[in-house]
């Protein structure tokens, strides 16, 4: 088992302790009713702490780790892991007290790794943030405004030729490199120029291969087979599945695949039982649009800082 460790006691007093570890296992055993309170929230970090039990943390990044905010009575006051696999490597927070935030940030730097981003829900986001800037002297500035969106009723969209299928081994390159230019195009729709938390070198051809393996992975394909779209998903936690990337490359775009093929994969997870999820960047309106129209609702905003 992976060692773990409670950070030492906040110097200013704080009422919250800080536990963390490396062992995706040692993590859900301590959180996992927590992260099952409220799954649509805490999708990222159980997904998360689901794959790393399985397959191990990512490789490459810098002091990774999960982590439990506790209070004086040791109840759980909030989650959160260091996993990302780009850079700056941001931590993820799940909802937590202003003061649980501020301690988890005080406990963070103790461990002596720098901190130059972080993402997650809001408001800890921003005070966790905060707070590392004011500690270390830098300042704060926002990378993008995401929004949670949970599935409630499936409005099919118009039909249009073609049909949804498992990506296959052989076709791994090619989805590889519609993930990546995925991340790019979201920065450049969204009017900015890609940023240094950007995730599109992050993906690699191991990642869709496990993707594939673990049946998450399609393309839409046209009358002749060939692919025009591809929607991910992410395996099930606690009976939430959430839906990304999606992408259609520029020359197929606004022939109704992409709402063909999100619709699809909506209805087979819904069909399995699962509780359906998506993010959407605030600042793209073409696809907080769509996924509006296809029925999904607003939960949660969330968002990425950096710390410079």
């Amino acid at each position: 088992m992976a060692p773990t460790a409670p950070a030492p006691t906040d110097p200013a007093g704080s009422a919250y302790d800080v536990w963390f570890t490396t062992d995706a296992d040692t993590f859900l055993a301590r959180a996992g009713e927590e992260l099952a309170r409220d799954p649509v929230t805490a999708t990222v970090v159980a997904s998360m702490a689901r794959r790393c039990a399985r397959h191990g943390l990512p490789p490459g990044v810098p002091d990774a780790w999960f982590a439990v905010v506790s209070g004086a009575d040791g109840s759980v006051a909030g989650l959160a892991m260091r996993t990302a696999p780009f850079e700056p490597w941001p931590p993820y927070l799940l909802a937590m007290p202003d003061a649980a935030a501020t301690a988890l940030a005080r406990a963070v730097l103790d461990r002596g790794a720098d901190v130059a981003g972080v993402g997650g829900l809001r408001p800890a986001a921003d005070v966790f943030a905060a707070a590392v800037a004011d500690a270390t002297g830098r300042h704060v500035e926002v990378h993008l405004h995401n929004r949670l969106f949970e599935l409630r009723t499936l409005v099919d969209p118009r039909p249009v030729p073609g049909r949804l299928r498992d990506v296959r081994p052989d076709e791994a390159d090619l989805a590889l490199g519609w993930i990546r230019q995925f991340f790019r195009d979201a920065d450049a729709q969204a009017g900015r120029a890609a940023g240094h938390l950007t995730e599109a070198t992050a993906f690699s051809l191991d990642d869709v291969q496990r993707c594939i393996g673990d049946g998450v992975l399609w393309f839409w394909v046209d009358e002749d087979d060939r692919p025009v779209h591809l929607t991910g998903a992410n395996p099930p936690a606690h009976g939430v599945s959430r839906i990304g990337p999606v992408y259609t490359p520029a020359v197929d775009r606004g022939r109704g695949w992409g709402g063909a093929a999100v619709a699809e994969v909506c209805r087979r997870l819904a069909d399995r039982g699962d509780r359906v999820t998506l993010f959407t960047d605030q600042a793209n309106p073409t696809s907080n649009k769509l996924y509006r129209a296809l029925g999904f609702e607003p939960v949660v905003d969330t968002v990425q800082l950096a710390i410079t």
